[in-house]
């Protein structure tokens, strides 16, 4: 079969690009159109409609890419020398535009180097990594599900000892540390339910025994916590959730303080190639400019929300620490400067909880939180249902419970 090209088709087609509204512009045309003289002229030809994308380069950004595929940045790193590479050999092991995005995330955590990866999981699974056969793992026992399930089925595996702790209970905590614990795991406030942990006592706990101390902060974002002010050695967000805030990219980061720990770090994200590509290191960025101004109209929402629910006769709590009721609010606020805008309540009854979720107007189905979109989800059938449904009841995670993320919408 004699193969078609579809150059002879738009030869006019870079001669336009290259002017006003050229490849530079960032623009494409409005459309474009087949040449009288073009040998597929009156053939069957699909095209798409017309369409006009606006895709400026942000001038105010300093970032560079390290990567160049016929004048396109990609992800082809270029050295001028056969035998010198340079600080960018290989993009995997780094690039500028993450150089970028890791520099930014560290100073907002006051961190002294971050490491951004391709998931939160990601980010965590290397953490899980320091950990040695026959050393331990303390861990919250009401965390994300992902988490869970990287601790309860994956971490094992290697002959770690994982022990789980409700960590907002401080005596259970010191009871589980011991001089085989590495590592401290925890979230505050925790995903579903909202427990508050004192990060502070937790801290000189583990440091106490040499162990290192991991916040999962994905649920508040730099702008309402920073967990290394208060003792952790290491701070995880999900950089899908509000630092990129747009459910436009999945990617993680890990912020650290001390030289020889983000070193260890650095090494384990190079050889697993869990890094951060320089696209979606972008997206990040122009995330990150709208991050505060979000998570301050998201955290203004959910409270009115939280108030609602609270007052409604159909629910029978709500777990979210910017409330008046709740158990752990003096603490958080001694250690957040907000309550954010994840929330959960519970209804009682897994039907009406379930009608709730399926008829609400505002907010989308999903698993995830921290978008500008509101969202809601049923943890125990969605981002918990890894867990065995007699471990989470023993957690107190019933069926009914409903977790909602609040968008920024204005009504």
């Amino acid at each position: 079969m004699t193969s078609l090209s579809l150059k002879p088709c738009f030869s006019s087609l870079y001669t336009e690009l290259s002017n006003n509204r050229g490849f530079g512009s960032g623009f494409l045309p409005t459309s474009f159109w087949v040449k009288k003289d073009c040998s597929l002229k009156g053939k069957n030809l699909i095209i798409v409609k017309k369409f006009e994308v606006n895709c400026l380069k942000d001038k105010n950004m300093d970032v560079k890419t390290s990567a160049l595929v016929d004048g396109v940045a990609e992800c082809l790193n270029v050295q001028s020398s056969a035998t010198d590479s340079g600080q960018y050999d290989y993009t995997r092991s780094g690039n500028p535009t993450r150089d970028a995005l890791e520099s930014l995330l560290a100073k907002l955590d006051k961190g002294d180097r971050a490491l951004c990866f391709t998931s939160g999981m990601a980010a965590l699974a290397a953490v899980t990594h320091l950990v040695e056969t026959g050393q331990e793992i303390v861990a919250g026992d009401d965390i994300y599900g992902g988490s869970d399930r990287l601790l309860s089925q994956v971490t094992p595996k290697a002959g770690i000892v994982v022990k789980r702790v409700n960590t907002s209970d401080l005596q259970e905590v010191a009871s589980a540390i011991g001089p085989q614990t590495k590592l401290v795991w925890l979230e505050s406030p925790t995903n579903p339910r909202q427990q508050i942990s004192d990060i502070r006592k937790i801290a000189e706990m583990a440091h106490a025994h040499d162990a290192l101390v991991l916040v999962d902060n994905s649920i508040l974002s730099p702008v309402l916590s920073q967990p290394l002010e208060l003792g952790a050695d290491i701070v995880m967000h999900s950089v899908t959730k509000f630092i990129a805030g747009h459910s436009d990219v999945m990617a993680g980061v890990l912020v650290v303080k001390g030289e020889s720990l983000a070193r260890d770090l650095y090494f384990l994200q190079n050889a697993e190639g869990s890094g951060l590509a320089p696209f979606d290191c972008w997206i990040c960025l122009r995330g990150i400019k709208t991050m505060a101004l979000r998570v301050e109209k998201q955290q203004e929402n959910a409270q009115k929300i939280a108030e609602f629910l609270a007052s409604h006769p159909r629910v029978k709590k709500v777990n979210y620490a910017g409330l008046p009721g709740h158990p752990g609010r003096d603490l958080h606020y001694s250690q957040a400067k907000g309550a954010g805008s994840v929330l959960s309540f519970l209804t009682g009854s897994l039907a009406l909880s379930k009608h709730v979720v399926e008829t609400t107007k505002y907010f989308s189905i999903t698993v995830s939180f921290g978008s500008v979109k509101s969202l809601i989800s049923m943890p125990c059938f969605m981002s918990h249902a890894s867990i065995p449904a007699a471990v989470r009841e023993a957690r107190g995670l019933t069926e009914d419970l409903i977790r909602i993320s609040v968008g920024i919408r204005c009504q």
